[in-house]
């Protein structure tokens, strides 16, 4: 079976969020999806199956468990359609557990259309993640998949050490810390020890969580965010009320083939 490995929200090599996508004319079992998955040891491997000419279904998994929605996964696949798998449209239909996702290439660019996620304040838990990333919580929210805490500076995100252990005990995917940037809208880091994944490179579903906010605290619906991991990747966001769409590059790492 063919397999591509690509680096997502970046323009380079080594940057971005890296993601294995393994077209497939039929599903394989779960068990077996996971143990790839497991084996890639990446944070998502995508699964996708076709549908008809212009519709896609795709799943995702990390290497432990399977997830409901997957940004850079999504723009990984959209990637290895249009360059690998000679898919000729302008637009992309993925039917997922997360609902019907759209991805659009312009230029060099790829827009996913996304649901935006619904916040609700959740400041009762400000303390616990105070102790959990050993600094002053501003803003705690709750999402349908993760909390969001607001912190005071980009500094204070990118300076972050969390207690991972602690972090493992939350009822949630995991946790997304943001603040205003200094040469970008936003920026943030994310982190999923609850999904097999202690520090997530960049993660553009977390991004349908973190647009909705900016874009009412920035009154303005384009944003340009930057997710300040190690690797790091910057994202194009803009805020259309039910709906975010996030924009991206991708490049291909490897192409490849494994055997069962």
């Amino acid at each position: 079976m063919r397999i591509y490995q690509v680096d997502a929200f970046t323009d380079k090599l080594f940057g971005g969020n890296p993601a294995a996508v393994v077209p497939s004319k039929t599903w394989l079992p779960d068990e077996l999806m996971q143990r790839i998955a497991e084996e890639n040891n990446l944070s998502e491997t995508a699964f996708v199956v076709p549908k008809d000419k212009d519709i896609f279904r795709i799943r995702w998994f990390t290497p432990t468990i399977e997830v409901d929605l997957c940004g850079h996964a999504t723009l990984a696949a959209a990637h290895v359609c249009f360059e690998h798998l000679g898919y000729t449209g302008s637009e992309i239909k993925f039917e997922s557990r997360g609902g019907l996702l759209t991805v659009k290439k312009e230029q060099n660019l790829y827009i996913l259309n996304f649901p935006a996620d619904i916040l609700k304040k959740a400041n009762e838990y400000s303390l616990a993640f105070e102790k959990i990333l050993k600094t002053p919580v501003l803003e705690t929210y709750q999402g349908k998949s993760d909390f969001m805490v607001v912190l005071k500076s980009e500094a204070a995100v990118a300076n972050l050490n969390p207690d991972f252990m602690k972090l493992r005990q939350v009822p949630s995917r995991g946790l997304i810390a943001t603040a205003r940037g200094s040469e970008t809208d936003f920026v943030s880091r994310c982190f999923y020890p609850q999904s097999g994944v202690n520090e997530d490179p960049v993660t553009g579903s977390a991004h349908t969580t973190m647009t909705p906010y900016w874009a009412e605290k920035l009154t303005k619906n384009r944003l340009v965010a930057r997710q300040i991991s190690s690797r790091g990747g910057t994202l194009y966001c803009k805020y259309l009320g039910s709906r975010v769409e996030i924009a991206g590059n991708a490049v291909t790492f490897l192409t490849g083939e494994f055997k069962l």
